[in-house]
Parts: C-alpha cells; structure tokens; sequence
C-alpha cells in the first residue's frame, strides 16, 4: 500500500511542478508581449487622452464660432441685399416715366430711327 501512496505522492508532485512551471511560462510570455506592445506603441507616436480631449474642445469652440460668425455674415449679407432691392426698384419706378414720356414726343416719327442713320450725330 505504502507504494501506491508513494506513486501518487511523486505524480502529484509532478504535475505540481509543472503546474508551476507551465505559470512561470505564462508569466514570462505575458511580459514579453507587455514589452513588445510598449515598444511599439512608444514609437507609433500616438497621443495622450489629455492631448486629444484638449484639441477636442479647441475644435468645439471653433466649430461653434464658425457658426456664429456664418450667421453674422448672413445677416450683414442680408441688410446689403435690402439698400440694393430699394434702389433697384426706385430706378425701375422713375425709369417707366421717362420712357412713357419719350413714348409720347416720338409719336412724330412712326420708324425708330438708328444711331447709324442719323447723319447729324457723329460717333
């Protein structure tokens, strides 16, 4: 009996060892590929989460003043836009007299006559 005991007192002490062996190995390849990601990160100049949260909110308050000055030209696009249509249109109400009364002092000459055909007018 006592070499039964025996036999498996030293296959558990094998498979002990191994145990801790094959964890030694587990452990050993972990840091291996820790250091291999480390390296590799360090020279992919990648940015810090301080870095890009801070260009983050740079180009939130850009954004918004972007929009806020578009809108600001709109506007001063806008008013320009009112001066020229008032203009526009106080230039087409005296223009309709003018020609309603030249209308009215051409009614000798039936044809129009042409810049050309004019012989008192010199270009």
């Amino acid at each position: 009996m006592q070499t039964q005991n025996k036999l498996f007192d030293d296959l558990a002490r094998v498979a002990n060892g191994a145990v801790s062996t094959l964890t030694g190995m587990k452990d050993e390849i972990d840091a291996m590929i820790r250091q291999r990601l480390e390296r590799y990160l360090s020279n992919a100049d990648l940015v810090t989460r301080e870095e890009f949260d801070a260009v983050k909110t740079m180009a939130q308050k850009a954004r918004t003043e972007n929009e806020k000055l578009e809108a600001r030209v709109k506007a001063l696009e806008a008013e320009l836009a009112k001066p020229a249509r008032k203009a526009t249109t106080k230039k087409k109400a005296a223009a309709k007299p003018k020609t309603a009364s030249r209308a009215g002092s051409d009614k000798k000459s039936a044809t129009p006559k042409c810049p050309d055909q004019n012989p008192t007018k010199s270009m």
